[in-house]
C-alpha cells in the first residue's frame, strides 16, 4: 500500500517525511519515477508498494514523483511503450480529444445560458447582459482555469451565479487593491459585503433603469483588460 510522503527539508535525496512527520529512508534499491507521465504514475501506484514524493506550494501539493521497486517501474514503462506504438492507441487519443472538445463546447453553451439567466437583464440592457455573460464565460469555463465554474460540487446554476459575483467583485469593485487585515474571517466578510453591492448593481439593469454609459461599471469593465476572477 502506498503512503503519501513529502521530502524532508535538508535531508538527503532518499529520505522522506511521512504524514506523521517522521523521517524515514526509502527502501534500499528502489527507484524514483519522476512526475510527468500520469499513466505511468497510476500504474506504478496500482502495482503494489510505493512511496509518493510531494511538496506544498501555497495550498497546493505538487508531486515530485513516486518511489517504487525498479522492476515495477521498468515493467510499466515497457508496457506503455508497447501500447503507445500501436496505431490504435493514437486513434483512441484522437477520439478522446474530440469527445472532450465536444463536451467542453456543450458546457460552454450551457454555462453561458445560465449566466444570462442569472443576470436577467431588462430588454433595455439585453445586449450588455449578453456581452457580460460572454466575458464571464470566457474566463470561467476553460479547463484548468481553477474557477468555481469547473467544480462538480454544486449545480451549474449556482456555478454561474458564483462566477458572476466573482467577476463583478474583481471587475467593478476595489477588491484587488484593498488592504485587508490578516484577521480570521475578515476576507470572507469583505467578499460578502462586495457580493451584496454587486447584487445591488445588477438590480438597476434588471429593472431597466436608465444608466449613463460613461458611468456604467459594466461597460467600463468590458472595455478594460480582464483581471483575475478566482
Amino acid at each position: 500500500m502506498g503512503t503519501s510522503q513529502k521530502r524532508a527539508a535538508g535531508d538527503p535525496e532518499r529520505r522522506i517525511e511521512g504524514p506523521d512527520g517522521r523521517v524515514a529512508e526509502v527502501p534500499p534499491g528502489w527507484a524514483l519515477l519522476p512526475p510527468g507521465d500520469p499513466a505511468a504514475t497510476r500504474r506504478v501506484k496500482a502495482a503494489g508498494d510505493h512511496r509518493l514524493m510531494s511538496t506544498r506550494k501555497g495550498r497546493r501539493r505538487i508531486s515530485l514523483g513516486v518511489w517504487a521497486p525498479p522492476e515495477t517501474i521498468e515493467r510499466v514503462r515497457a508496457d506503455l511503450e508497447q501500447e503507445r506504438a500501436d496505431p490504435a492507441y493514437q486513434r483512441r487519443l484522437d477520439a478522446g480529444r474530440v469527445r472532450r472538445e465536444q463536451e467542453q463546447a456543450r458546457y460552454e453553451e450551457e454555462f453561458l445560458a445560465e449566466v444570462v439567466a442569472f443576470l436577467d437583464f431588462h430588454d433595455a440592457h439585453r445586449e450588455l447582459g449578453e456581452r457580460v455573460a460572454a466575458a464571464i464565460t470566457r474566463h470561467a469555463v476553460p479547463v484548468g482555469s481553477g474557477t468555481v465554474a469547473r467544480t462538480k460540487r454544486i449545480g451549474v446554476e449556482r456555478r454561474a451565479e458564483a462566477a458572476t459575483i466573482a467577476w463583478l467583485r474583481h471587475q467593478t469593485t476595489e477588491y484587488d487593491r484593498m488592504s485587508i487585515a490578516r484577521v480570521r474571517g475578515r476576507r470572507r466578510e469583505v467578499r460578502r459585503e462586495l457580493a451584496r453591492r454587486s447584487r445591488e448593481l445588477l438590480e438597476g439593469y434588471r429593472l431597466g433603469s436608465v444608466i449613463d454609459p460613461e458611468r456604467c461599471l459594466l461597460q467600463r469593465a468590458l472595455g478594460s483588460p480582464a483581471r483575475p476572477t478566482t
